[in-house]
C-alpha cells in the first residue's frame, strides 16, 4: 500500500469544457483513494478507445468529450490532491512514501474444531493475538462452550449489556494469561497480519457457514402472493367480508379517540368503505385469469358476494378431496428408506467449489430427511436460474448411488441433458460411478450400450431427455428420479412419469413452476423447498426493451467482447437465422460467430455448443434451444430478437442464461421498429424489465399464474371460481379446504374487532410514500408472532430512522390481534376506564383458568353475558401490551 502526498494547495477550477462542476469543485482538499491505480488507468484508456470507435462508426466527431472527462487533465487534477494508492504489487517511484502491510488468508477448518484449537494455541504461545468472530450472541455462547470443552483460555472483546454477555464475561477463563479473544462481529472470512502478530478468524473459517448479524426469516411462499407495492387508485381489491371493490387511496381520519389511517374502497352504487390499515389482513389484491373483463363491483350489504364465496368453497372442497386422495395413495405406498450419510457423502460435498447458501443447506436437509423415510418423496425444489438447484440434486443423487440404487435425471432438451451430463461427470469424477447419457447427441449404437447398462444395473446415473421414458428402457433398481423443468414435458410423458414415480423418490426442479405444480406445493399436497438466496457476488441483470437497431446491436456485442465475455443472440426463425448471423459478423468483424438450432444434425449441434462452451466462439446465434441448460459464466449479454413473440416464462428462462457470475449482465429484448405491441406482449415485456432484481423467479411465477390462469390445477373449470373471488383469496380458501380434509383443526373464521383508542398508524411524515406505507401495513398486519417483531422494528429504523410511538403501538396491536384471534376473542373495546373482552362461544380458553385469573388478579370481573371487564386505571404498560399480557395468561 502506498501513501502519496499531494502538493498542498487548494485545487484550481477545472476547465469549462468538463461541465459546470466536478467533485474537486465541491470538496476542499479531498483525500483521493485509488485502488490499483494502474488498473484504473488501463480501464480508462480502454473506455476512451471504445467511445472513440463507437463515435467514428456513428459519424460523431467527439462523443468522448461529451461522455467522459479528458484523461490528461483528470490525472493532472488528481496529482494535485492528497492521494492514497492501494496496490497489491506496488512499484517504487519518486515522491512516494510506501508502507507495506503483509496479509495472509486464514486456513479453513471445515468444522474440525480440534485442529483449530491446536493451531490457535500455537499462535498464542508464539505471541500472536488471535480473535474469533461470532455473528450472534448464540454463536458467542457456542464458541465459549467449545473453549471450555478444549480447555482453551478465552476472553470477550467487549461485554454485551445482556445477561448472556455478563455470564460469558464471568465465565471467562483467561485471567492474566494470553487467551483467545471472542468478538461479536459478523465476519465470514478472516485474515492474518504476520507483521502485526494478529490473526482474525471468521465464522466461515471454522464452520463453513456464512455469517449474518441479523438473519431474516420469511415465509418461503411469501413471494408468490401479491403485495401492495404497486397498488394505485382504480385497481381492484377483495375484502374478505364485503367482496370486490375499487381502491381509491389512503385517508387520514380523526375518530373520537385518535387519528387513524384508512384504505378507501368504492363499491357498487358509489358506496364507500373505510378499512383501518391496521386490518390490512382483510384485504387482498384482485387478480384473475388473463383476458377476462374487469369484475363488477360488489354491493355493500348485499348477498351476492356471500353466495359466490359459498359456491367457490363447495367446489374447492370437492377438488381438495380429489387431491387428498392422490396424496394419501402415495403416502401409503412404501419406498426404499436410504441410510444416513456415508463418509464418502461428506467427501463429495466438501469438494463443492463454492460456499453453499443458507437456502441450499436447508433444501439439502429437507431432501435427506425425505429420502431416509420409507415413504416416496415428492418434493418440488424451486429456485431462480443459477441459484444452485443442480448441486442440491447431485447431493441427493450421490446419496442414492451410495446405497446401490440407480438415479435417473430427466431434462426437456438435448442441450440441457448435455450440460447436466458434463456437470455430473466433472462432480462425480473422483468416485466410482458409471454415468450414461441418452439423447439425440448419442448414436444408435451408443444408446444401445447405455440401455444395456441401465437394465443390467451397471449404470448408476442416467441423464436423458424423454427418451428415458420409452417402453424399452427398463431400470435395474431405480431409487431416485430427478425431473428438471417438468412443465416442459407433454401429457403422454407425464403419464409415463406417474407410472415411474409410484414407489420411487422424486425430486422436481423448477425456476418458474407451472400453476398446477405451484399450487399443489403451496397447499402441502407436494413438499416444497425454495432457494431464494442468491449466490455470493451475484448481480441483478440489467434489462433493456428497445426497437431493433443495428447500431445498438453492435454496441451491445462490442461492449461484451471488450471485457472478454460471450454473447447469446436469440433469433427463433430457422429460415432466416443464417442471414442474421451474417449481419452480426458484418457489424462486429472481430466476433467469432456460430449458429445453432434444433433442425441441425446431432453431431453438428453438439460441435457448435462445445465451441461456445469452450470459448472457441464468442457469439452464439441460436433459436430458443438454449432456453434450458446452457451454463456459461463468461456469457453475460443476451440479445433476444422479436421478444414480443415469446412467452413470459420462456423470456425469463432465456434471460437466465446470463448473469451466472459476479459480472454485471445485460439482456436486450428487441422488438421491430414502428410496431404496435399487443397488450399481452407489452405486459410480458414490462414485467420482465420490472422484475430484474435477484430472485424474481417467484414474482414471474406469480404473474404467469395470472396470465395463464391458475385453474389448470385440475382443469379449466376452476377459472370461473378464480375470477369470482380473485386469485389470492381463492388460494387461501383452497389451502383451508385441504387442511380441513387432512384432519387439521381449523378454527372458526373469526376476525376480532379492537378499539382501544390508541394511535396505531404509520405517520405520513415517517414514511411519505403511500405504496410503501401500504406494504408496511400489510406486512405488520400479517405478522404471526413475536419472532418477526424485532426484525420489522430494526428494518424500519434502518430505513426511516427511529420509529415514533405510533409505530410501536401498531406492532403491539398486530401482536394483540394475532393472539386474540387464536383465542377466538370476538371483540376488545375500551369503555371509559375499562376494557371489555368478549369471547366467541367456541373459545379454547378453559373456564377454570379464567375463574382462577379473576380470583387472583384485582380489577377483573366477568359479567353475566360472558364479557370480561378489565380495570385500566392502574395499568403499568401501554394499553395494548397490558391487554395482551392478560390474554397470554389465559393462553394454554
Amino acid at each position: 500500500m502506498d501513501v502519496v502526498g499531494g502538493e498542498g494547495d487548494a485545487p484550481e477550477k477545472l476547465p469549462r469544457q468538463w461541465g459546470t462542476q466536478t467533485i474537486f469543485d465541491l470538496v476542499a482538499r479531498p483525500l483521493v483513494i485509488l485502488d490499483e491505480p494502474a488498473a484504473i488507468e488501463e480501464a480508462s484508456r480502454k473506455f476512451a478507445e471504445r467511445i472513440a470507435e463507437s463515435s467514428a462508426a456513428n459519424g460523431e466527431e467527439d462523443a468522448a468529450g461529451r461522455f467522459a472527462m479528458k484523461a490528461v487533465p483528470f490525472q493532472q487534477e488528481i496529482a494535485k490532491q492528497q492521494r492514497l494508492l492501494l496496490e497489491q504489487l506496488p512499484m517504487e517511484g519518486p515522491g512516494r512514501k510506501s508502507h507495506t502491510l503483509l496479509t495472509q488468508t486464514t486456513p479453513k477448518y471445515h468444522g474440525n474444531i480440534a485442529a483449530f484449537m491446536t493451531e490457535s494455541n500455537t499462535r498464542i504461545k508464539a505471541g500472536e493475538r488471535v480473535i474469533v468472530s461470532a455473528a450472534t450472541l448464540g454463536e458467542l455462547e457456542r464458541l465459549a462452550d467449545l473453549c471450555h470443552e478444549y480447555e482453551m483460555a478465552y476472553q470477550l472483546a467487549e461485554v454485551d449489556e445482556t445477561a448472556v454477555g455478563a455470564r460469558l464475561a464471568e465465565d471467562s477463563t483467561a485471567g492474566s494469561v494470553p487467551a483467545l479473544v471472542l468478538a461479536r462481529t459478523p465476519l465470514t472470512e478472516g485474515v492474518s497480519f504476520p507483521g502485526c502478530l494478529l490473526t482474525i478468524y471468521g465464522t466461515g473459517d471454522l464452520f463453513d457457514t456464512q455469517a449474518t448479524a441479523h438473519p431474516r426469516s420469511h415465509a418461503k411462499t411469501g413471494k408468490f402472493f401479491s403485495d401492495f407495492a404497486e397498488l394505485k387508485p382504480g385497481d381492484h381489491v377483495v375484502h374478505v367480508d364485503h367482496g370486490i371493490g375499487e381502491f381509491e387511496g389512503l385517508r387520514q381520519l380523526k375518530t373520537d379517540s385518535a387519528v387513524g389511517e384508512f384504505m378507501l374502497l368504492r363499491y357498487a352504487d358509489d358506496a364507500r368503505l373505510y378499512v383501518p390499515l391496521a386490518r390490512m389482513d382483510l384485504v387482498q389484491g384482485y387478480r384473475a385469469v388473463e383476458g377476462v373483463e374487469p369484475p363488477q363491483l360488489d354491493k355493500l350489504g348485499g348477498t351476492a358476494w356471500e353466495s359466490r364465496r359459498a359456491k367457490v368453497k363447495k367446489s374447492l372442497k370437492d377438488m381438495a378431496d380429489q387431491l387428498i386422495r392422490l396424496y394419501a395413495e402415495r403416502k401409503v405406498t412404501g419406498a426404499h428408506a436410504f441410510p444416513p450419510d456415508t463418509p464418502w457423502q461428506k467427501e463429495f460435498e466438501d469438494a463443492f467449489e463454492f460456499d453453499e447458501t443458507k437456502d441450499q443447506n436447508s433444501a439439502i436437509a429437507d431432501l435427506k430427511r425425505d429420502m431416509e423415510r420409507p415413504i416416496p418423496m415428492d418434493r418440488l425444489l424451486c429456485g431462480d436460474v443459477g441459484y444452485g438447484k443442480t448441486e442440491v440434486a447431485m447431493r441427493a443423487a450421490f446419496k442414492a448411488i451410495m446405497d446401490g440404487k440407480q438415479v435417473a435425471v430427466l431434462a426437456p432438451t438435448t442441450v440441457l441433458v448435455f450440460q447436466h451430463y458434463e456437470t455430473m461427470k466433472r462432480r462425480f469424477a473422483a468416485f466410482p460411478t458409471n454415468i450414461q447419457m441418452l439423447s439425440r447427441f448419442r448414436t444408435a449404437a451408443e444408446q444401445k450400450v447405455s440401455i444395456a447398462a441401465i437394465e443390467s444395473g451397471k449404470a448408476d446415473l442416467i441423464v436423458g431427455t424423454h427418451r428415458l421414458l420409452s417402453k424399452d428402457i427398463k431400470f435395474h433398481d431405480l431409487g431416485l428420479l430427478i425431473v428438471d423443468e417438468e412443465q416442459r414435458f407433454g401429457v403422454a410423458h407425464k403419464e409415463r412419469l406417474k407410472e415411474l414415480r409410484h414407489d420411487v423418490h422424486v425430486l422436481s426442479l423448477s425456476a418458474t413452476p407451472i400453476p398446477r405444480t405451484l399450487h399443489m406445493s403451496l397447499m402441502g399436497v407436494r413438499d416444497l423447498s425454495v432457494i431464494e438466496t442468491p449466490p455470493k457476488d451475484r448481480l441483478a441483470i440489467q434489462t433493456v426493451v428497445a426497437p431493433f437497431e443495428e447500431g445498438m446491436v453492435r454496441r451491445a456485442i462490442d461492449e461484451e467482447l471488450a471485457r472478454n465475455g460471450q454473447v447469446y443472440f436469440i433469433h427463433n426463425r430457422v429460415e432466416s437465422i443464417y442471414s442474421i448471423a451474417e449481419l452480426i459478423q458484418k457489424l462486429v468483424p472481430k466476433a467469432r460467430v456460430v449458429v445453432g438450432h434444433g433442425q441441425m444434425g446431432e453431431r453438428e449441434l453438439e460441435s457448435v455448443m462445445l465451441k461456445f462452451m469452450h470459448d472457441e466462439a464468442n457469439v452464439l446465434v441460436s433459436t430458443t434451444i438454449v432456453e434450458n441448460g446452457m451454463d456459461i459464466p463468461r456469457a453475460n449479454t443476451i440479445i433476444i430478437n422479436r421478444a414480443d413473440k415469446l412467452g413470459l416464462s420462456e423470456l425469463y428462462q432465456l434471460r437466465g442464461r446470463v448473469g451466472r457470475s459476479n459480472q454485471r449482465a445485460y439482456a436486450y429484448l428487441l422488438v421491430p421498429q414502428d410496431t404496435t405491441l399487443t397488450p399481452l406482449a407489452r405486459r410480458r415485456l414490462s414485467a420482465l424489465k420490472e422484475f430484474s432484481e435477484l430472485g424474481a423467479g417467484f414474482r414471474i411465477a406469480a404473474l404467469d399464474l395470472e396470465l395463464r390462469g391458475a385453474g389448470n390445477l385440475l382443469g379449466r373449470q376452476q377459472h370461473g371460481h378464480i375470477n369470482a373471488v380473485g386469485f389470492d383469496l381463492y388460494n387461501k380458501m383452497l389451502e383451508r379446504s385441504v387442511a380441513e380434509l387432512k384432519g387439521e383443526t381449523a378454527a372458526p373464521e373469526l376476525r376480532v374487532t379492537i378499539n382501544l383508542g390508541v394511535d396505531v398508524r404509520i405517520p405520513p411524515e415517517y414514511i411519505p410514500s403511500e405504496n410503501l406505507r401500504l406494504r408496511t401495513y400489510k406486512r405488520i398486519a400479517e405478522m404471526p408472532d413475536e419472532s418477526q417483531h424485532e426484525e420489522i422494528l430494526k428494518e424500519l429504523e434502518d430505513r426511516f430512522g427511529p420509529p415514533p410511538q405510533a409505530i410501536h403501538n401498531l406492532l403491539d396491536y398486530a401482536l394483540l390481534k394475532a393472539l386474540a384471534e387464536k383465542l377466538l376473542v370476538a371483540s376488545i373495546d375500551r369503555r371509559g376506564a375499562q376494557v371489555a373482552i368478549k369471547f366467541h362461544h367456541e373459545t379454547p380458553v378453559k373456564p377454570e383458568r379464567l375463574v382462577g385469573l379473576i380470583h387472583d388478579r384485582k380489577g377483573l370481573r366477568l359479567d353475566p353475558t360472558g364479557i370480561l371487564a378489565m380495570d385500566i386505571q392502574k395499568v403499568r404498560f401501554p394499553l395494548t401490551q397490558e391487554v395482551r399480557n392478560l390474554l397470554l395468561q389465559l393462553h394454554t
